[in-house]
């Protein structure tokens, strides 16, 4: 009604305005500061939708939606405690599927939360040398965790007290310059190595262990290392996993299908050759769909060895057995495709895994058995007919059975050879009548055979008996 945007109001008109304007100001991607200062001073008057700030409970804070982030201490700090760590940890549960800067906003909320908090806790007072309010508590622990500088940490956290709450504070989006802190004090506590128990509980601390560190770990049971491969931790780096992955088989573990799934098909190729050698062909039958496509031709070869192995019992229906070892095909070897082209059954390869075969195993393939492959797909073969192998397949194949077989327009062929000249007829009517074929040029004067060998002389213009 004032004809601006409501991103754009001036604080006395939020101060003035009414439930259907603060809903409005959810959209904003900002609020300046002397914005935020009216929407607290207008939530403190308790003349809104939402009530008093004393009354709300978890359901009012999530219904403010991204005012909360606008509320300042003097607000929090009048909403009830119970209220307020409710919302924490609904916040620290969120956070899990967050982006990044949904984190920091995250992060921001549970500062302002904590310090509205403060008064309740003793107050933790900052030294550059000593903590001189006496040590973090379990009690404030994870207040102190998300307000305290990393140095302030240090100084007033014991490893003691951060094992024993470790699950709590591994819940929260600590800020970086404090997470280094965390692990540091995880490694004081277990000066001699983490136990394999305790590295189920990492969590994302976990990622900020290096190669060489992770190399000293006790991976020994497979439940060790789903934990430490769970998502919900964050992301590893490759060098990282692969490092996980080596310490876990040189100390005598075995890959499972669900452990393949975990590590997935990108990092399984970051494995050495050796290693792939030690993964049971059963681990591959129940890994499900793996995509292997970043693998060397050589570590496919491996891989589709055990695939073959895993599903062997399902040669005998081509259909299923296609399905489940179509992801290893970028493996197999030019006897293995024709026996599934020359299949009972239809295969209907799609095209992303035809162009994904060894192309010098593709180069082994007949027309006919590129036909039976793709099937129904065969049509596709024309939109991918500039790709390399492809370009390459077709140079090697006959045009004419290209266009006979396949019907489908591609061109590049090989031409029909010219093949070998015919023997010139004579011109005029002549006759042979001791049934032996003309081997020569017959002459070109009468000529009479009647002894039966082959007229041996030029054909004569005019006609001649033999």
């Amino acid at each position: 009604s004032l004809g601006v945007p409501v991103c754009d109001l001036e604080p006395g008109a939020i101060a003035a305005s009414g439930p259907d304007t603060l809903d409005k100001l959810k959209l904003c991607p900002a609020l300046t500061g002397a914005q935020q200062g009216a929407l607290n001073a207008l939530l403190l008057s308790g003349d809104t939708a939402y009530g008093h700030p004393s009354s709300w409970d978890l359901r009012t804070l999530q219904d403010l939606g991204p005012l909360v982030l606008a509320l300042n201490q003097t607000t929090l700090s009048l909403v009830a405690e119970a209220a307020r760590e409710d919302f924490r940890r609904s916040i620290a549960v969120s956070d899990i599927s967050q982006g990044r800067s949904q984190r920091e906003n995250s992060l921001l909320l549970l500062r302002a939360l904590a310090a509205a908090a403060a008064p309740s806790h003793p107050r933790l007072k900052r030294s550059k040398d000593r903590c001189q309010s006496g040590p973090i508590t379990a009690s404030n622990i994870t207040d102190a965790v998300i307000i305290l500088t990393s140095e302030e940490l240090n100084l007033c956290l014991s490893s003691d007290v951060l094992i024993k709450n470790l699950e709590a504070v591994l819940d929260l989006p600590v800020p970086k310059e404090s997470s280094q802190v965390l692990k540091e004090k995880v490694d004081q506590y277990f000066s001699s190595g983490i136990p394999e128990k305790q590295l189920r509980c990492l969590g994302w601390l976990s990622r900020l262990y290096t190669e060489q560190e992770i190399s000293q770990w006790s991976v020994t049971s497979s439940d060790t290392l789903s934990a430490l491969l769970n998502p919900s931790g964050g992301q590893w780096e490759d060098s990282q996993v692969q490092e996980l992955l080596s310490r876990y088989l040189a100390l005598g573990g075995s890959l499972t299908g669900s452990l393949l799934q975990e590590i997935g098909g990108h990092r399984l190729c970051n494995l050495q050759e050796g290693q792939i050698q030690q993964i049971p062909a059963g681990a591959i039958g129940t890994a499900g769909q793996l995509n292997i496509s970043s693998c060397s031709q050589t570590k496919k070869e491996l891989l589709y060895g055990k695939a073959k192995e895993a599903f062997a019992s399902l040669a005998s229906t081509p259909g299923c057995y296609y399905c489940q070892i179509r992801p290893y095909l970028g493996g197999a070897p030019a006897e293995d495709l024709k026996d599934l082209a020359n299949a009972s059954v239809a295969i209907n390869m799609d095209l992303a895994t035809f162009l994904a075969l060894n192309p010098k195993e593709l180069q082994k393939l007949s027309v006919t058995d590129v036909k039976n492959l793709l099937g129904k797909n065969l049509p596709e073969l024309k939109q991918a007919e500039h790709e390399p192998q492809v370009e390459s397949w077709v140079q090697q194949q006959s045009q004419r059975e290209l266009d006979c077989v396949l019907g489908i327009g591609l061109q590049g062929g090989l031409p029909e050879p010219t093949g070998t000249a015919s023997p010139a007829g004579p011109t005029t009517p002549a006759s042979v009548t001791s049934g032996v074929p003309v081997t020569a040029p017959v002459p070109t004067t009468p000529a009479s055979v009647t002894s039966g060998v082959p007229v041996t002389t030029p054909v004569p213009t005019t006609p001649a008996s033999v």
